[in-house]
């Protein structure tokens, strides 16, 4: 991946994207451990034939090393959400194909403490405007289950395309767990996904 992709902060307002960073790790942690209840029905888990592999959920040192590794490789961009100088939540910009697909999917979280202040969209629409201007992509999904109805806020703010579900997708909360999916494409905003996302939620 071309230096100018990665890192990179993206900033608007009191939000920031940069690179989530090992000295994260006890704000992270901090952060997560007061969102238990209110992440732990969205957080992926392990199915049983995996654990059996002796897969493991990895520590936090251990998934910085593994993003940043992936980040040099142009698979993925992951980012630390900022807010008023807190880290507050975490964006990742993952599977990203190049060649003929230039595609990527988005998973994301944020502290409860600050939700519905419009901080997670935003965060959205700036790693897709950096990931269709800069990157070049050309397709980004966002794949939510159909009962969180948070995330589900995010996606109609950004006037995301429904795209239909995804039966059985990821292994959640203990289950795998059918998924409704959302794209946006470039072009579908000639302004910018963030300006198309304040001027319609002004």
């Amino acid at each position: 991946m071309s230096e100018r992709w990665w890192p990179v902060s993206l900033s608007h307002g009191d939000i920031t994207l940069r690179p989530l960073r090992h000295s994260d790790s006890r704000r992270w942690r901090d952060v997560r451990r007061r969102n238990v209840e209110w992440l732990s029905p969205w957080e992926a888990t392990l199915p049983t034939e995996a654990q059996l592999s002796g897969d493991e959920i990895p520590t936090f040192g251990m998934m910085v090393r593994r993003l940043k590794r992936e980040a040099r490789e142009g698979r993925t961009l992951p980012w630390a959400i900022v807010y008023q100088g807190d880290l507050v939540g975490q964006l990742t910009v993952g599977g990203i194909a190049w060649g003929s697909l230039r595609s990527a999917y988005i998973g994301y979280w944020i502290d409860s403490a600050v939700a519905g202040r419009g901080i997670t969209p935003t965060a959205v629409a700036m790693a897709c405007d950096h990931c269709f201007d800069v990157l070049k992509l050309h397709r980004i999904e966002i794949n939510i289950r159909p009962e969180n109805a948070a995330s589900l806020r995010v996606v109609e703010k950004l006037d995301a395309a429904y795209e239909g579900e995804r039966r059985a997708y990821l292994h959640i909360d203990g289950d795998w767990r059918d998924h409704v999916s959302y794209v946006l494409m470039a072009g579908d905003f000639p302004e910018g996904v963030l300006r198309h996302y304040l001027s319609r939620n002004a």
